[in-house]
């Protein structure tokens, strides 16, 4: 994977922090975009470092476009032509019922998980197509076909419009050379679960999974990494479920 320079939102912590260091251990430059935590995206940056790749973390909003734009830009300069994306970063909101969801969180949820993901994919396009190679992951949930009633439904549904971008991106770009794909994790065992008010969430739920427990950062993480490597070379518009059955 000599060259490749890998955009990755929302890589301070969880799923996202884990890819940045799968995909540096497989020869990735990596970007880390974050958009709070400073000092969680600069410990992943060196932990990237350590693994004998380039690295810088760069704070953006993926909700506004002028982040967007300049996060592109600063890792152009900084680590050469990127030449692929990674779009993990997201937000739920806290838990409840659709008809309790206040219209903060939801437009919150709606821009970061949706137009956020927009908005980086047209970037990344827009360079890799001029190049004539390239490759996105986005990163979607298992929520995009379960609806996650009761918990969150507006989530499961811009889960669900990512899947629908990555299929009609795939069909778009693939005489461009760029592959677009995604993966759909199940429950993972992250912070997200304490964030929206609940940390103990994975241990319940895995009464609930055909494997009994609820997943890592570092399996997403592979598969991520697997769908960014030559050996999917011929994949591309696929929604690779990694849920532990669920």
């Amino acid at each position: 994977m000599a060259g490749s320079v890998t955009v990755v939102t929302g890589g301070s912590r969880g799923i996202g922090a884990a890819t940045c260091l799968r995909l540096a251990a497989e020869g990735h430059d990596v970007v880390v975009g974050y958009v709070r935590d400073a000092a969680a995206a600069d410990s992943v940056a060196e932990g990237v470092r350590k693994a004998g790749r380039r690295s810088v973390a760069i704070r953006a909003d993926t909700a506004v476009e002028t982040d967007v734009e300049r996060l592109f830009d600063v890792a152009e300069e900084r680590l050469g032509p990127v030449t692929g994306l990674v779009n993990n970063a997201a937000v739920t909101g806290p838990l409840g019922r659709f008809t309790e969801v206040d219209t903060e969180n939801l437009r919150r949820v709606v821009d970061v998980n949706l137009v956020g993901t927009l908005l980086c994919s047209r970037r990344a396009a827009q360079l890799m197509t001029a190049r004539g190679s390239g490759v996105i992951v986005n990163v979607s949930s298992a929520a995009a076909t379960l609806g996650s009633p009761g918990e969150y439904v507006h989530y499961a549904a811009t889960k669900a419009a990512v899947d629908a971008l990555t299929l009609g991106l795939a069909k778009e770009l693939g005489p461009d050379g760029v592959r677009v794909n995604a993966v759909a994790p199940g429950v993972i065992d992250t912070e997200m679960h304490a964030t929206m008010g609940d940390p103990d969430r994975p241990r319940r739920a895995a009464g609930t999974i055909p494997l009994r427990r609820p997943g890592q950062a570092e399996e997403i993480a592979a598969a991520i990494a697997w769908l960014m490597s030559p050996d999917s070379s011929y994949a591309t518009g696929a929604v690779l479920r990694v849920s532990g059955g669920r």
